[in-house]
């Protein structure tokens, strides 16, 4: 039977056997239990539409459980009345732990972008082994939401076990399964991690760290923060405070404010700000309906907001700003991702203050953290003065570790990364610059309201990628950061358009190729759905940036590591310790 169809009836109130999951069959020749969970969106028109997604996955990973001797059992029954077996709602997710016992070995299966804190209050009090698992899939992203619950678990300090595959019933997938049913742990190769005292930085380098970690702590910096936790992104909330040893200071303000503010600009400032963007050479792909179609009064409203927010964040002296958009402001606003776009280039349309003619921060990006993820936040902010200071590019955003697979139009060797956000990203990054940016309808299942997507193909060359990470792992919390180097790759239109298709087609794209990582080793050491892209010139100018980067933060305090190589092809000679 698949787990997607057992009732909670049936969830265990007791485990026994060998090992944590009782693995093997009980007297009489019944298998084991292991109880599933699957936290979901709290958008039921998304929890419908990738339903069938996730019930495929949870019928796979049942015939993996009984290959190795278990029964997989859901621990809470879908709903035939809303059309899924989401778990939708924090409420749900307390209500759906109160019937499981807290003993049991329990697996959180995600072929979905879910609410980490739909289920992390019942994981955080269960005593039981946890196993995390998501299907290679770029459809509807589990791996991103299997991302930012590990993220979340390891800033909660709770144990717990992760797994990905292609295929359930994968000798390799097969293997680490039994190993966690056996011990409760899985094994993973973090061979590429690298500690920063183990680096050689040179001096010219770890001085400008230096000088930018010393300048943030005397005068500080404000991150405007629109709305804390975003879709339930607990890992991406910064305890004050270790964001305050820093030199950073939350500023928080409302998205009534925002929304307040918007209302407040002129339709003819909106319409001046579209103006230069088409002028600029980004194309719209507007329509008539409202309910699926990009349209010119959305994209005038999302104008509206970016003149808005600039103007709050001048206000306020904010040198970084994050808008949640999900779920504050979705039934009053179209999408925030043609603001954040814009935001983070420094070729924009110029704002300013009411009464005022000088443009606000003008020819330089306001760096802006999608759905206030307050690690990415940091990690822009520092990127931003890193590259300032050493002449190179300073235009970077986040995106999603979304997925990825062999290039099948073979026009490369390497295994090459979509790395996607929704819908926003710097115009600097793409090919053909604001004239490659295409602006199209945000998907009316996630966005009911519309609005336009930045999006791009990213332009071949070398970036820096990082990420900052709260670990509560051990006797007190503590900021990490991993860096790393990747290659941005073009491929071929067809390749790019399959990949497209194979995930969200309205959205940004980056072709990364990562240094001396492979996906595997990704996947087990990083602790977030996110991951921070920055451009250099050229290889030797991104190696200066990603080392004095990891001065920089090191001397904030904060905890380095060094992952891969400097250069593809993971020869020794390339090693960060080398």
């Amino acid at each position: 039977m698949a787990a997607s169809d057992r009732s909670k009836s049936k969830v265990p109130s007791k485990t026994t056997g060998q090992g944590p999951a009782g693995r093997g069959k009980a007297k009489g020749g019944k298998q084991r239990d292991c109880v599933l969970v699957a936290s979901g969106d709290l958008r039921e028109e998304a929890n419908r539409a990738c339903w069938p997604a996730q019930k495929q996955m949870e019928a796979e990973l049942a015939k993996a459980f009984a290959a190795a001797g278990c029964n997989l059992v859901r621990g809470h029954s879908p709903s035939k009345s809303r059309g899924h077996g989401f778990i939708a709602s924090a409420r749900e997710g307390l209500d759906a732990f109160a019937a499981i016992d807290p003993q049991a070995p329990l697996v959180v299966a995600e072929a979905v972008w879910q609410y980490s804190n739909h289920v992390l209050p019942g994981l955080c009090t269960h005593a039981g082994p946890i196993l995390t698992v998501a299907n290679w899939s770029g459809q509807w992203p589990g791996l991103v939401g299997m991302l930012n619950l590990n993220g979340s678990l390891t800033k909660a300090g709770v144990p717990y076990a992760t797994l990905w595959a292609d295929d359930f019933s994968a000798p390799s997938f097969q293997r680490h399964l039994q190993s966690w049913l056996e011990t409760g742990k899985v094994d993973h190769d973090t061979s590429h991690v690298v500690p920063l005292a183990k680096v050689t930085l040179p001096a010219k380098l770890a001085h400008v760290g230096a000088a930018i970690a010393s300048d943030l702590r005397k005068r500080k910096a404000l991150m405007g923060v629109f709305d804390e936790g975003c879709m339930g992104m607990y890992n991406a909330i910064i305890p004050d405070r270790l964001l305050h040893a820093t030199g950073v200071f939350k500023e928080r303000l409302s998205q009534s404010a925002l929304y307040h503010e918007t209302m407040q600009v002129s339709e003819a400032e909106a319409r001046e700000v579209l103006r230069w963007l088409e002028n600029a050479g980004m194309t719209f792909h507007f329509g008539k309906d409202e309910a699926t179609h990009l349209t010119r009064a959305q994209v005038l409203m999302q104008c509206r907001m970016y003149v808005a927010t600039l103007r709050i964040a001048d206000r306020f002296g904010c040198d970084l700003v994050g808008i949640q958009y999900q779920q504050g402001l979705k039934d009053l606003l179209p999408a925030s991702d043609l603001v954040e776009g814009m935001l983070n280039d420094s070729k924009r349309p110029p704002v300013c203050a009411v009464g005022s003619t000088k443009p606000i921060f003008k020819g330089k990006p306001l760096t802006h953290f999608n759905e206030v993820d307050e690690c990415a936040g940091l990690d822009g902010l520092l990127t931003s003065r890193v590259h300032e200071a050493l002449g190179e590019p300073t235009e970077n955003t986040l995106h999603d570790i979304r997925w990825g697979d062999w290039d099948q139009s073979h026009s490369t060797d390497q295994w090459v990364w979509v790395f996607e956000i929704s819908g926003g990203a710097p115009p600097a990054h793409f090919i053909g610059g604001w004239k490659g940016a295409e602006g199209h309808r945000q998907p009316p299942m996630y966005f009911r309201l519309g609005g336009s997507t930045l999006a791009g193909v990213s332009k071949p060359g070398e970036i820096v990628w990082s990420r900052i990470w709260v670990d509560g792992t051990g006797a007190t919390e503590k900021l990490c950061m991993d860096i790393g180097r990747a290659g941005v790759v073009r491929l071929p239109e067809e390749e790019t358009r399959r990949r497209l298709e194979s995930t969200t087609k309205q959205w940004p794209i980056m072709h990364a190729v990562t240094y001396g990582v492979s996906r595997d080793q990704m996947m087990a050491r990083h602790k977030a759905n996110h991951v921070q892209v920055a451009y250099a010139t050229d290889a030797a100018a991104a190696d200066r940036c990603a080392l004095a980067k990891a001065a920089a933060a090191r001397d904030l305090g904060i905890e380095v590591h060094f992952c891969g190589t400097r250069a593809a092809g993971g020869a020794a000679s390339s090693r960060w310790d080398a």
